[in-house]
């Protein structure tokens, strides 16, 4: 991935992240969603550098990988939602449930990665998979570093 797409990416994210969390009309989340969307396509397309028949294979299993992912993100911004909601009166009882809900949205998270690294490695050879999933962890520690800098620790 070129400096330049990583950065286009990286600028994105935190553009995105912050605004989808914050409660703004449907329409402008809608709208950051699908530039961070296009944005990471485009990251993905010069990292992998895909022949004409690996595109043609790759890009229906890629839509339906980030149409599942975003579930997942949908998820965890929910979680991110109610954690700003009982911010300033936590419980431990309240802490207790986003906690578990965190780590069950990471655990499926990782589940969903596993599950589609069999349809990956049908339609790409094995370095274009493991250089796809390199550029997905890349801009997921991105997106991660973007939340936790944005969420302030429970008091």
């Amino acid at each position: 991935m070129s400096s330049r797409t990583l950065v286009a990416v990286m600028l994105a994210t935190l553009v995105a992240v912050p605004a989808i969390a914050q409660d703004r009309p449907a329409d402008n989340g809608q709208m950051v969603r699908e530039k961070l969307q296009a944005d990471k396509k485009l990251a993905v397309a010069q990292g992998l550098a895909l022949t004409q028949a690996e595109s043609t294979a790759f890009w229906p299993v890629y839509n339906n990988y980030q149409t599942d992912q975003g579930r997942v993100i949908d998820r965890l911004l929910q979680v991110i939602g109610d954690y700003a909601g009982a911010y300033q009166n936590m419980t431990d009882s309240t802490a207790h449930r986003l906690l578990e809900s965190t780590i069950a949205i990471y655990r499926d998270r990782q589940a969903l990665m596993e599950s589609y690294l069999p349809k990956f490695r049908a339609v790409l050879p094995e370095r274009k998979v493991a250089r796809y999933y390199q550029i997905e962890q890349k801009i997921r520690a991105m997106l991660d570093y973007q939340v936790a800098s944005e969420v302030p620790l429970i008091r």
